[in-house]
């Protein structure tokens, strides 16, 4: 099977609403017409609405009603509304896939965003890149489910998609695994090249011919949100604290409460419950 098979079938490619098209080509332009986006924005109203709702929820404590898409751009940034727009456009392309938990697959993927954007802000990494990279970097198995799902089945028996293997079973099964699907996409899509990079390399960031904090800062992301999702003992999660990656990144374990016993007890320190650090976000999904 050829990983070129998955993406070079026009009618197996997700179908994507005008306006995320018009952010996505966002990204490689250097004259981003605020004005433009945000028209065609109001011009959708079920997007219009679940923005306004994303822009008032308890994630990005506002102290007043966002009551237009212009304020939303506003408050919001230009690219924070591009995550939210994308990861909703994300959402509907792929409403229908078989053999995999949607809700839980995009929690998942939230959470990996919400918490490797908290780690990247206090690594003064680019806090926003980390939060696209986490929260896109799953459409390869997405697309993978769409296109080759009975080569799916006997994976998803064998190991979660959420498994930290998974992309190694992949790769031994398959030649390929997601991480190099969801670059392919984004490479289609013409995402910029640190990011298509970024995506696959996330599965393993020490694999790169050059490391990637990007990749690294999602890799820690996923594996709290890995502990999260599918309920790590703390002995489990302190046996699969990813800690070569994290020495790249000059990371220590005090940020997580499960292996902070490993350091001074400073639970301010600590990030803050992913359910409580996504908060509002999941309406970007529904």
């Amino acid at each position: 099977m050829e990983l070129k098979s998955l993406i070079d079938q026009p009618g197996k490619l997700p179908t994507i609403a005008k306006v995320g098209q018009k952010l996505i080509a966002s990204f490689s332009s250097d004259e981003v017409s605020i004005g433009e986006i945000a028209a065609q924005l109001s011009a959708d109203p079920a997007l219009s609405a679940k923005l306004l709702r994303l822009a008032n929820s308890a994630y990005f404590h506002v102290s007043r009603t966002i009551g237009t898409v212009e304020s939303a751009l506003q408050m919001l940034g230009f690219v924070m509304v591009r995550n939210l727009v994308l990861g909703n456009s994300m959402a509907n392309a792929y409403k229908h896939i078989v053999g995999l938990d949607l809700n839980t697959f995009w929690r998942y993927n939230l959470y990996t965003a919400c918490g490797a954007r908290w780690l990247a802000q206090r690594g003064n990494f680019n806090a926003d890149l980390v939060f696209t990279l986490g929260l896109l970097h799953g459409i390869g198995q997405l697309q993978m489910h769409a296109v080759i799902p009975q080569a799916m089945v006997p994976l998803d028996k064998q190991l979660s998609v959420l498994d930290a293997g998974r992309a190694q079973l992949e790769l031994d099964t398959l030649g390929f695994h997601h991480g190099q699907v969801s670059a392919e996409l984004a490479q289609l899509w013409n995402f910029p090249q640190a990011l298509i990079d970024a995506m696959r390399h996330v599965a393993n960031p020490l694999a790169a011919a050059e490391f990637s904090a990007a990749a690294g800062w999602v890799h820690m992301g996923a594996w709290r949100s890995r502990a999260e999702v599918l309920g790590y003992s703390a002995a489990v999660q302190a046996a699969s604290y990813p800690v070569h990656v994290a020495r790249q990144l000059h990371l220590d374990s005090g940020w997580t409460g499960a292996l902070a016993n490993q350091l001074p007890q400073d639970d301010a320190s600590w990030m803050p419950p992913l359910v409580e650090l996504t908060e509002g976000l999941e309406a970007m999904f529904e």
